[in-house]
């Protein structure tokens, strides 16, 4: 998905740069110093996760999977111009939905059995993000210009049970609340007479681990644990 979608955005471009001249919408937009909007998008979470060196011989963990699950998100959009038309900063305080799950495979104690022992962790997040990315944009051509973005955020996980009280009977796995990740992304934009329409697609990884380990039975056999996100927005600009 993630190459059709970057294909898809660099056909775009070719064909758009490739068009006659035709008039302009919105010609005032590059004039301005402030343009404000909002996004709607969807995204697609997962870890990163690292098994300790000896989690077979410790806890008999024969592998663990992660599997991505679908989100969403909505956010309010400020971009400033940078003294010129093809740099900007861009702002846009999110509040995101995301499920990972992770699936541990044990090895059975039973000699004669043919199966691994098979068990999974849900972990749901809901996260106020706050990116600040910087965005080089090309020139226009006709109603169209296409964009690179790089830059960071800092996510809190309203969702966190980090400092719940764990289950002895049913554990769970903790991440932390405060997570700080690196971004860089690609988009299009469309200038229609009275607004701007881009589409976005960005790539999001924590800089450090976001578990927390206490020493339960999901959580021994993981050394380190990042998230990660694929964000696809859809974006309105006035």
């Amino acid at each position: 998905m993630r190459s059709l979608v970057l294909t898809g955005c660099l056909l775009l471009s070719g064909l758009a740069f490739a068009q006659p001249e035709k008039t302009k919408n919105y010609r005032k937009f590059d004039e301005r110093l402030l343009h404000f909007g909002f996004m709607l998008g969807v995204n697609s979470a997962n870890f990163i996760t690292y098994p300790v060196p000896d989690a077979y011989a410790k806890y008999k963990l024969k592998s663990l999977e992660n599997q991505s699950q679908p989100g969403g998100q909505v956010g309010i959009v400020t971009t400033m111009k940078l003294g010129t038309p093809v740099v900007r900063l861009r702002f846009v305080p999110t509040l995101s939905f995301q499920e990972r799950v992770l699936k541990y495979y044990y090895e059975d104690p039973d000699p004669s059995a043919t199966k691994d022992i098979y068990k999974e962790e849900r972990v749901n997040s809901t996260n106020l993000d706050f990116p600040l990315m910087l965005q080089f944009r090309t020139l226009r051509q006709n109603n169209f210009a296409s964009y690179v973005l790089v830059g960071g955020q800092y996510s809190y996980d309203l969702q966190s049970q980090e400092d719940a009280s764990q289950s002895l009977i049913d554990p769970f796995i903790k991440i932390k609340a405060h997570d700080f990740q690196g971004q860089v992304g690609v988009g299009v934009e469309f200038f229609a007479p009275y607004f701007k329409f881009g589409i976005e697609v960005k790539y999001s990884q924590g800089f450090s681990s976001s578990l927390i380990q206490d020493n339960t039975v999901p959580s021994n056999p993981i050394d380190r644990m990042y998230n990660r996100v694929w964000w696809i927005s859809f974006i309105f600009e006035g």
